[in-house]
């Protein structure tokens, strides 16, 4: 039996291509291997939004080295934005060892060498004869019916591959080029497909989720999850990341009015100064984010709201940072990812600003905040203790069950039953900030 093994880092876009390579691989008669040693193929999918993701990337590249040394016929891939759109000759020869690169979102590469190598000429046209007509090979790669990932109970989408935005500190549209929207019945097929298999939620996914649809036909996300809702056999409908800019009426009234769609919105605001957020080019306002903030808890009432904040942005002041600070005491949001800037290669940022504020300064203003955000979840879930929520169960972790609610807060229970992928009424009986413990009262039928 052939094996494979993919280690991903990164964001939930390079979770979903892994997660649809797998797909591929199996079909192709591989089987999932538990580490690298004991795979075939053997594939890492890379990140580089922070200079520590880079180097973590780079690092677990060289570490395979050896094994490749030992054993020449395993094939090792590197893919996602490390490799990015551009010609992989400086990484070929930065890390000759590697047998192929792929782009993100793109395994077409690495399907057609392991074609050649696995398969003798006969079988392998007409192997590939049918994977083009079955999934209809395109610039992204396959179109995949559904990922044959039986054992998952929530699974990403991705919508929109690329950003055309260019915001001073992020190299994102530089590694995974232009936005592109798949088209609607083929985002359906999938779902349908995956729902078929067993998957009760699904997250739609995109760099700017909202912005489904712009560049290409005058269908936009609030009508994708108007069609998505009446999927029989979904439970749930996830989306992000969203921008400040395109979370308009329409797709507020879509997750307030359908009931599939879960009471949970990622808007990042970056920064609460705004003249920081004029050298980010995010092109808002804070005042704008707050008059956002407050139009979403009035079209939906219980929404939970995650944001994501860089600290240490080139030029950010102590005052500026104490902006930051002061906006995330005001607005009380749920969830805060905490970043700390770092220049990447060919961003206007690292091309005109001095990274001027020192990394220890940086590490001081992270943990000023993760500290702020730590005691603001723990008072928001608190109040949830002795109230029963509804938990869609992903699986056994530790003993217990594990789980999310409609506004993805984690929740644990022990029971003896078979609860994955069911809907189970929980009492909550303990809260922290970045968990829930409680008691299942009773099953939710579909």
């Amino acid at each position: 039996m052939r094996r494979y093994y993919i280690w991903t880092i990164g964001c939930q876009m390079n979770v979903a291509d892994s997660q649809r390579l797998a797909s591929e691989l199996e079909r192709l008669g591989y089987e999932a291997a538990d580490r690298p040693e004991a795979a075939d193929v053997v594939i890492l999918n890379t990140c580089v939004v922070r200079q520590s993701a880079e180097d973590r990337a780079c690092g677990r590249i060289w570490s395979l080295k050896p094994l490749k040394e030992r054993r020449p016929d395993v094939v090792l891939g590197v893919m996602g934005c490390l490799v990015g759109p551009r010609d992989p000759a400086p990484l070929r020869e930065r890390f000759p060892f590697v047998d192929v690169f792929l782009p993100p979102s793109q395994p077409r590469e690495l399907l057609r060498f392991l074609d050649g190598r696995v398969l003798d000429r006969a079988a392998r046209e007409m192997e590939w004869k049918a994977l083009a007509e079955r999934y209809r090979l395109q610039d992204e790669g396959f179109l995949l019916p559904a990922p044959d990932r039986g054992r998952l109970v929530s699974c990403p989408v991705p919508i929109i591959y690329g950003c055309n935005h260019v915001c001073t500190f992020c190299v994102i549209p530089s590694r995974r080029g232009r936005e592109r929207s798949r088209p609607l019945a083929e985002i359906v097929a999938e779902v349908e497909g995956l729902v078929a298999q067993g998957v009760r939620e699904i997250t739609l996914l995109g760099q700017i989720v909202d912005r489904y649809g712009y560049e290409a036909s005058n269908v936009q996300l609030a009508d994708l999850l108007t069609v998505l809702n009446d999927i029989d056999g979904l439970y749930r409908i996830r989306f992000l990341t969203s921008h400040p800019n395109y979370m308009t009426d329409e797709l507020l009234g879509a997750v307030a009015g359908l009931p599939k769609v879960c009471e949970h919105i990622e808007v990042p605001v970056q920064a609460g100064d705004d003249e920081v957020l004029r050298r980010m080019k995010r092109g808002y306002t804070v005042d704008d984010y707050r008059r956002l903030i407050a139009r979403i808890r009035e079209r939906v009432p219980g929404a939970s709201i995650a944001t994501d904040i860089i600290v240490g942005f080139p030029g950010e002041t102590e005052e500026q940072f104490m902006g930051t600070y002061n906006l995330l005491r005001e607005l009380e949001l749920d969830v805060v990812h905490v970043a700390m800037y770092s220049p990447r290669p060919g961003t206007v940022a690292a091309k005109l600003m001095e990274d001027d504020v020192p990394p220890e300064e940086k590490q001081r203003r992270r943990k000023a905040l993760d500290e702020l955000q730590a005691e603001i979840a723990g008072r928001i879930n608190r109040r949830l203790v002795g109230q029963t929520v509804e938990v869609l169960v992903e699986e056994k972790h530790k003993g217990k069950w594990k789980g999310r609610t409609r506004t993805n807060k984690l929740v644990f229970f022990e029971d003896e039953g078979d609860w994955r992928g069911k809907l189970a009424q929980v009492k909550i009986t303990w809260a922290g900030p970045w968990s829930m413990q409680g008691e299942v009262q009773q099953r939710i039928l579909m």
